[in-house]
């Protein structure tokens, strides 16, 4: 109910709408109406209420990552369409893969917290209320399952050209993390359901630290967010933007079998190509030159004996030289 409200002020938002006209379009009473307003402006949503005019919203809250915010100015076709808030949640993408066969193509499940957020590789994410993205996609390509890993890529230069939008110069450090001053500020996870021939779903974890400060000693020199990095941005913008830029992109590849602009915008904002980084592989370390991407999307790499290799993301791990990149 309090959805449909805050639709209906929103759509009106630049004159008062009545308590009456509220209370008629929605079946309930007009003391209905004023619990759902008071809970609306606890959530943050500034909304005058003047006796005999009724409610108008002055200012909605920028941050909140509900449904109404988030597709108020939302343009995607399927992306967004359906998003599942919570203000707390064990894991986006494990509940995303519970109801992954039962919902549609471009659900988004999104948190305010994550208790149990989770990594590639099983490594833990931090993700505290209200101090970043924490979100999962559900997606249903019509695509052989070896052309799954290509989507990693796709979120990867979603997530680096939303952000450079908004004005924050972000590069990606191949195959899933996006990089800020040298120090990771958003991850990817992609989890795949699929059998021999097909794809059931997929489910594409996003993690984006945006307001965090204190980072705990074991990531402190490797993470980073947004806010410690002077970029004021609301939340809601940069998830709007991600959208957009993914299903574009994500809909090239599905449809047209296309990886040009996907594999242009991970060259152009690549942090590795072109530097010598070190490949870990369990407890192995070897020193390569990254020479670029391929169509595939595998990373080429020029050993120390000058023979070429071509690396799957899931095989490895990278590191920089001198830190992280």
């Amino acid at each position: 109910m309090r959805d449909k409200i805050i639709e209906i002020i929103l759509n009106n938002q630049d004159e008062f709408t009545s308590g009456e006209e509220l209370s008629k379009r929605l079946g309930i009473s007009r003391a209905g109406i004023w619990k759902h307003i008071k809970a609306l402006k606890e959530q943050g949503y500034n909304i005058e209420s003047v006796n005999k005019k009724g409610y108008k919203l002055i200012e909605k809250p920028g941050d909140l990552l509900t449904y109404k915010n988030i597709c108020h100015e939302l343009n995607t076709k399927f992306i967004g369409n359906k998003i599942i808030h919570f203000d707390t949640i064990d894991s986006t993408n494990d509940y995303a893969k519970e109801i992954a066969s039962a919902t549609n193509e471009g659900t988004v499940v999104i948190s305010e917290e994550q208790t149990k957020g989770k990594g590639r590789l099983s490594r833990h994410w931090h993700s505290k209320s209200n101090e970043g993205i924490w979100m999962s996609i559900v997606l249903k390509p019509n695509i052989m399952p070896y052309k799954a890993p290509f989507i990693t890529l796709i979120a990867g230069a979603s997530i680096s050209s939303a952000l450079n939008n908004l004005g924050v110069k972000t590069l990606i450090k191949w195959p899933n993390d996006i990089i800020l001053n040298n120090k990771k500020i958003s991850g990817i996870l992609t989890e795949l359901s699929a059998e021999i021939e097909r794809v059931n779903h997929i489910v594409l974890g996003i993690g984006i630290n945006v307001k965090t400060m204190d980072f705990s000693q074991e990531i402190s020199d490797i993470a980073t967010s947004l806010y410690k990095e002077n970029y004021k941005i609301s939340r809601v913008d940069i998830v709007r933007n991600i959208f957009t830029e993914f299903e574009n992109l994500y809909l090239d590849y599905i449809n047209n079998n296309s990886k040009d602009k996907t594999l242009d915008i991970c060259r152009k904002y690549s942090a590795i190509i072109g530097k010598d980084i070190y490949i870990l592989q369990g407890d192995d370390k070897e020193l390569v030159k990254c020479l670029d991407i391929n169509e595939d999307g595998n990373l080429v790499v020029e050993k120390q004996d000058k023979t070429i290799r071509e690396i799957m993301s899931g095989e490895v791990s990278i590191r920089g030289v001198k830190g992280y990149v």
